[in-house]
C-alpha cells in the first residue's frame, strides 16, 4: 500500500504540471488595463507592459513581421483566456519575423506578455476600429486539445457492475 501511494504522488504532480501553461511575469503590468481602454488612452499610456490573452481571429505574414488579431478575454488563474466571460475588445500582436499562420490559426487561444506599441486603424466588417498593438516579449499558444482524457484509474470503495 505504501509503495502504491509513493508512486501515486509523483504521478499526480506530473499530471498537475502538464495541465497548466507558463507563468508570465506580472511585474509592472496593470491587470485592469483592457485593450479597449489601451486603444482609447494609447497616447498617454506610452510603452507600458501588458499581459493579455484571447482567441486568434486572424493572422497574416507581412514583409518583416507577423500580425495576429486577437479577441481579448480576461485571464484565469493560470493566465489562460477565460472565454466563458465577456470579451474585452481586440488587439494586434506585431511579432518581428515569421510565424506560421497555419499554427496561429483562427480559434486558437494564446497569452502574450509584451509592450504596448501604439495603435493601428483597421476594420471589423465595415466598422472602423482602433487596435492597440502589442510587441510581444513572450507568446504562448495554448494546446488545441484541452480536454482531460478519461482515466481508468478510480478511487473509492464499492462494487461496480458493467454490462
Amino acid at each position: 500500500m505504501t509503495r502504491s501511494l509513493s508512486l501515486l504522488l509523483p504521478l499526480c504532480l506530473l499530471l498537475a504540471a502538464c495541465a497548466s501553461g507558463p507563468r508570465f511575469d506580472t511585474e509592472g503590468v496593470d491587470r485592469s488595463l483592457t485593450p479597449t481602454r489601451a486603444a482609447a488612452e494609447a497616447d498617454k499610456l506610452g510603452a507600458v507592459p501588458v499581459l493579455w490573452g484571447g482567441v486568434v481571429i486572424a493572422s497574416a505574414n507581412l514583409e518583416a513581421a507577423t500580425q495576429i488579431e486577437v479577441l481579448a478575454y480576461p485571464l484565469d488563474g493560470e493566465q489562460r483566456p477565460d472565454t466563458s466571460r465577456p470579451p474585452l475588445g481586440r488587439f494586434l500582436i506585431l511579432k518581428a519575423g515569421y510565424l506560421e499562420t497555419a499554427v496561429y490559426a483562427p480559434g486558437r487561444l494564446l497569452t502574450v506578455r509584451g509592450t504596448l506599441a501604439g495603435t493601428r486603424e483597421g476594420r471589423i466588417g465595415e466598422t472602423r476600429y482602433t487596435y492597440p498593438v502589442v510587441q510581444p516579449e513572450h507568446l504562448y499558444l495554448w494546446p488545441q486539445d484541452e480536454a482531460i482524457p478519461e482515466t481508468r484509474l478510480h478511487f473509492g470503495i464499492g462494487i461496480i457492475f458493467h454490462n
